[in-house]
């Protein structure tokens, strides 16, 4: 169930052998499993058989980076692949939820915003990392446009192109849309330090009852990338959003711009996915024509 190196490697790095293995739901992308060694510990494993050695330390700085706002719950990093292993894994907290509180919403509301007001330093980040499987470029900008259409909406529409999976056509109008951002963007804000794949997924719970995000893909950028992908694939209640904006109101006008936001998330899902998704960015490219 788990390759031999991945769990001599594991031993290795905690000094106790794993002891026994138990399969969990999820991994669309990597390999999971919820793991007991040998002296005891209940932690939980991913690993990527063929996978860039360099995505599971990126996500471990992530996760170590959402942890420094003390805002929400994060899983706390154990030890990663040594950068010469054959086969990349990670190793975390084992987060085993029990019963959601009456107010786990506004909870989750609340500690998301505080997060998003925590200062990250920039519109970017000191370090590159991945979204999924496919890399993340972060270098900063001074701007939140020139960021979004430098480091996230020109390389993936690039990778689209160059994959075949966008025509002509609709690469000409991505084009038209990059070069009017600076107009589409909405006021000015501070960067906020965000997760980076908000969708219902990745919100976890505690044993507490209380919200924890895992798999993250963070970045400092614009507020409403995270508010965004929380409403492309749904799973968030409008107690979430209520209690979000009592503690940071929104702008009148977010709403107009949460298509343009989910633009570089459905990309990543053309790339990672196929041409399935092509027509929903077809649809927010002529909302925007």
């Amino acid at each position: 169930m788990i390759p031999r190196q991945v769990a001599a490697s594991v031993a290795d790095a905690c000094g106790s052998a794993i002891a026994d293995v138990v399969h969990v739901s999820g991994g669309d992308i990597n390999e999971v499993r919820a793991v007991r060694l040998e002296d005891g510990r209940r932690l939980f494993l991913k690993f990527h058989p063929g996978g860039d050695p360099a995505m599971f330390p990126a996500e471990a700085r992530g996760l170590e980076w959402l942890a420094e706002a003390g805002t929400l719950a994060v899983p706390e990093v154990v030890a990663t692949s040594p950068p010469e292993g054959e086969v990349p894994w990670l190793l975390m907290e084992l987060l085993e939820p029990g019963p959601r509180r009456e107010d786990f919403d506004e909870i989750f509301g609340r500690g998301l915003a505080a997060l998003h007001r925590t200062d990250p330093g920039g519109f970017g980040l000191n370090h590159d990392n991945f979204i999924g499987r496919l890399p993340q470029s972060n270098t900063p900008s001074d701007a939140w446009s020139t960021f979004y259409r430098e480091q996230r909406l020109a390389p993936q529409i690039e990778a689209a192109a160059t994959a075949g999976l966008i025509g002509g056509t609709l690469r000409a109008s991505l084009d038209r849309l990059l070069s009017r951002l600076d107009d589409l963007v909405g006021p000015a804000e501070p960067p906020a330090r965000l997760h980076g794949d908000l969708w219902g997924g990745n919100l976890h719970g505690t044993a507490d009852g209380c919200p924890a995000l895992i798999d993250p893909a963070v970045y400092g950028g614009h507020r409403e990338m995270d508010l965004a992908m929380m409403q492309l694939f749904g799973g968030f209640s409008d107690r979430v959003f209520a209690a979000y904006g009592e503690c940071w109101p929104f702008d009148p006008d977010w709403r107009d711009r949460i298509p343009l936001c989910q633009l570089y998330p459905v990309l990543v899902h053309v790339n990672l996915f196929g041409s399935s998704y092509v027509s929903g960015v077809e649809g927010i490219v002529a909302r925007y024509a």
